[in-house]
Order: structure tokens, then C-alpha cells, then sequence
């Protein structure tokens, strides 16, 4: 049996699998991201990701399952904690949404040579030393999410290397030197699938997972995502829909352009053009929130959505609750409604939130193939999958076939697809995945809808570009 864990910004999902590859048990427990003052600061507390992988294990009675072969994590990234010499977090964690790191990004671009994102890890580690010293200083360890997880569970630190490309993105020891920060503060690197160690007696004890089984390195969830959703040959589109969203094309060639993130792929030869979008899922959620439907579930609200036409009478959604990603690149931006009448109203302004999320990922995908990259299709997972009007704005928006895998959660079918490969069960990573994963629904898109999503996608952009300069002035004015 493999037991996988993934920890997600706003949930921890966990998945008791055979080693044929059958799901034999599902569960998850909730995050809570915490609250800030600070626009650009996104932090989470550690302590809520044990406690709720605790109560994943709990309701997947662990405690219980005797013939565990492996563990494989995932987590979302990325996402940076201090560690000090007692194992314990010296901070918050920094997540992937946490852009406080402008400066620092700039700097190690100057010093590099080449552009890094103020969300990635190395900037949040040098932001932590040149803003708090005491914690640099008592930092034994700089983990991501899931390496933090392994080291709970193992007591071992590793940096998890999803290909040997990726160093220029996580730290190389030459550029970590150059910045004056102590490469000691950066573990070694450990490749998916391989061994980060063993469950120890006092992690047991906590989450009830059996002391001696073997902890596998998976990695960041986008890298598990691909293997999810078999995007392991080019023109697959991995649409990782939840909280933010990832868009990552498989490609064979190297697209250097800067509005994308080109990075290696888990499978050899191939490159991951990727844009991600800060707030999707979790823009919705913020409206549900403000509106008073805290405790109205989603299927209830799209259903009262689903009447309205597309396009939401003329109103458009700028969703960038917390700056955004790809392809605009731009820390400041703000949310927007933008054509706001009498005529609209709730249901209106709630599906323009909805229909936000399809422009943004055509946004992306637009700049794909200005640099010649063919896009076939998307393969949607997350919680958005299970949406079939939100499948069906999507295909409408981008032109492309939405493909729903059985398993929508992608990130746990990753890791699946890691330890049925480090096990011996296949050949290569791309074998697994492409075998493990099954399509279960197709959703093409509608030529009428489309006709008027063209119209509104060019006012989008503009929209944006309009806003640009008011978005900058605005940090100016608050207190």
C-alpha cells in the first residue's frame, strides 16, 4: 500500500492507494491561511498543516494500516520555513502567494544574471536576512513545504530537486554565497522517488503513521500535477485549478520569453512553459465570503449562476486579489469589477468571478502560441474540476477541450505515479503516468458562447492595461 499526502494552501488531502494502482481511501482536512495587514505578506502556520494531516490519518485510519510500503509527499510552492535547532519553524511560513521579496528578486537578478520571482524561495530566504536577522541567524534549515513535511516526519532536511535544471531556480551554493548568506542553512538535494528516510517514533506518536515506514520525496505540486494528469508529452495542458491556478504546457522546445516561467520537466527531454495565476478559486471564495454565503456550498451557487448568459450581461472581473503571475507579472495589480450598471446584480457579479478565471487562463495560453506552441487540450484537476459549468466557461473561453482525469485530485495521482515508479512497477515516470491516468469527461467547446467571450477577452486585457498606472499609485495613498 502507498499512502500520499499533499499540502495544499488551503486544504491537506491524503490517499490510501494498492499497487495496482486502486484508490482505497480518500479524506482531507482544511487550512487556514493567516490574516495580514500587508498586502504583499502570505503566511501560513505550520502547525495547522500537522494538525490537519493528523486528522487526514485519523479519518483514514492509519493507525490501523499495517502493511504500508511508502509514503510520498507533495506541498504547495513556493513556500519557504526557517527551521531552527530544536526542529521547530523559527516563522510563519512564507507561501507561494507571498510577494514581499520585490527588492530581494531584483537584487539576485543583478547578481545572476537572470530574472527570478519575488515569490520564489531563494528571494524569501535572503528577504529573511536583510530583514530579520535574529531568525537568519538561529536558521538551521530554508525547507519548502514538503521537505518541511519529510523533516517532520523523518527528522532528516533535504531540498527536493525535481531535475537537475531546477538549481538555478531553488539555489545554487555559488549563488547563495555571492548573496552572503551561509550555504550550510541549505540542504543537500534529494531527487522524487528517492528516500528522505524513515517515519520516526515521535512522528507516530502525533499523526499515528507507522514508525519505520519509508518516506519518498515527491515534491512541488505543480511538478506532481503533471505527472497527474498525464501531461508528459508535448501539447498536453496541465490546468491545475484550486486556490490559484497553474497553467503547464509539456513542450519539447525552450520558449524564452518573460511574461512565462520555462522550466525542465520531470520527464527528461521535455520543458515545463508554465504561467501561474495568483487567485482563482480563492477570489470566489473571497466574494462568497464578503457577500455573507460563507456557509452556502459551491454546487448551490453555480446553480443559481447558471441562468445568467454568458459573459454576465457585460461585466468583467480583474482577479488579481493578490497582484499577479503570469503574463502581467505585476506585484501591484489590484481586483476590479469593470462595467458595473444597475442592471447587475449578484448573480451577475458572481459569475463574472467565475468567467475571470477562464480569461486569465486564456491569457496565458495566448502568449503559448504568439511563441509557437501548440496547445491540444487542458486536462483540468483540482477542486474546480468538479464543476461542470466552470469546465464548460473554460472551453468556452480558451477555444480548447477540457479533459476531466477520474482522479481530480492531480497532486496525490503524482505521487502516486512516484512511488509506483520507485517501487519497480514501471519503467520510467511518463510509463506511470500515462498509464495510471484515466479520462473520465470531455467538455468541447460551444461556438455561440465563444463569439461573445472573444468580444469581452480583448476588454479584459485592456481593462488591465488601462488600470495599470491607477494600480501603482494606490500603495502610495494607504496607511
Amino acid at each position: 500500500m502507498i499512502l500520499v499526502f499533499d499540502i495544499g494552501t488551503s486544504v491537506v488531502k491524503g490517499g490510501v492507494f494498492g499497487m495496482d494502482g486502486a484508490l482505497k481511501a480518500k479524506a482531507e482536512a482544511p487550512i487556514k491561511l493567516l490574516e495580514s495587514e500587508h498586502t504583499l505578506h502570505n503566511e501560513s502556520d505550520t502547525g495547522c498543516w500537522i494538525s490537519s494531516l493528523s486528522l487526514v490519518t485519523a479519518q483514514l485510519e492509519i493507525r490501523k494500516e499495517k502493511d504500508l510500503d511508502a509514503i510520498v509527499l507533495s506541498g504547495n510552492g513556493p513556500t519557504l520555513v526557517p527551521v531552527g535547532s530544536n526542529g521547530k519553524p523559527l516563522d510563519y511560513a512564507m507561501t507561494w502567494m507571498d510577494r514581499r521579496a520585490i527588492e530581494e528578486a531584483e537584487l539576485i537578478a543583478e547578481v545572476s544574471g537572470f530574472h527570478i520571482d519575488p515569490s520564489f524561495n531563494l528571494p524569501k530566504a535572503y528577504w529573511i536576512f536583510r530583514n530579520k536577522t535574529q531568525v537568519y541567524d538561529k536558521t538551521e534549515a530554508f525547507l519548502s513545504c514538503p521537505e518541511y513535511i519529510g523533516f517532520f516526519l523523518t527528522g532528516n532536511a533535504w531540498t527536493i530537486l525535481p531535475s537537475p535544471p531546477f538549481t538555478r531556480i531553488i539555489w545554487t551554493p555559488e549563488l547563495v554565497e555571492k548573496l552572503g548568506m551561509s550555504r550550510e542553512k541549505f540542504p543537500s538535494f534529494i531527487r522524487p522517488g528517492e528516500t528522505m528516510g524513515k517515519v520516526r517514533k515521535r512522528a507516530e506518536e502525533l499523526t499515528g503513521i507507522p514508525a519505520g515506514v519509508p518516506v519518498l520525496a515527491g515534491g512541488p505540486d505543480f511538478i506532481m500535477a503533471l505527472l497527474g494528469t498525464a501531461t508528459v508529452y508535448p501539447g498536453r495542458v496541465c490546468e491545475r485549478a484550486g486556490t490559484s491556478e497553474g497553467i503547464n504546457l509539456c513542450s519539447d522546445k525552450l520558449i524564452e520569453d518573460k511574461r512565462l516561467l520555462t522550466l525542465p520537466h520531470i520527464i527528461e527531454g521535455f520543458y515545463n512553459i508554465s504561467g501561474i495565476i495568483s487567485t482563482s478559486g480563492k477570489a470566489l471564495e473571497w466574494f462568497k465570503n464578503i457577500t455573507g454565503r460563507e456557509k452556502l456550498d459551491y454546487e448551490t451557487m453555480f446553480e443559481d449562476i447558471c441562468q445568467v448568459p454568458s459573459g454576465s450581461k457585460g461585466l468583467l472581473f480583474l482577479p488579481y486579489l493578490a497582484g499577479e503571475r503570469a503574463p502581467i507579472w505585476d506585484p501591484l495589480a489590484r481586483g476590479a469589477f469593470v462595467g458595473l450598471t444597475l442592471n447587475h446584480g449578484m448573480k451577475e457579479m458572481t459569475k463574472a468571478v467565475v468567467e475571470s478565471v477562464g480569461y486569465a487562463i486564456r491569457d496565458v495560453i495566448e502568449v503559448m502560441e504568439e511563441n509557437g506552441c501548440a496547445i491540444e487540450e487542458l486536462r483540468v484537476t483540482g477542486s474546480q474540476a468538479k464543476s461542470p459549468l466552470w469546465n464548460q466557461i473554460k472551453a468556452d473561453i480558451s477555444g480548447k477541450q477540457v479533459l476531466v482525469p477520474e482522479l481530480s485530485d492531480s497532486e496525490i495521482a503524482g505521487g502516486l505515479c512516484i512511488g509506483l515508479y520507485s517501487l519497480g512497477r514501471y519503467n520510467s515516470l511518463a510509463e506511470a503516468s500515462d498509464s495510471l491516468v484515466k479520462i473520465k469527461k470531455v467538455y468541447f467547446p460551444q461556438p455561440e458562447a465563444r463569439t461573445v467571450y472573444d468580444n469581452l477577452f480583448k476588454l479584459y486585457r485592456e481593462s488591465y492595461r488601462g488600470l495599470k498606472n491607477v494600480f501603482k499609485r494606490i500603495p502610495e495613498i494607504e496607511t
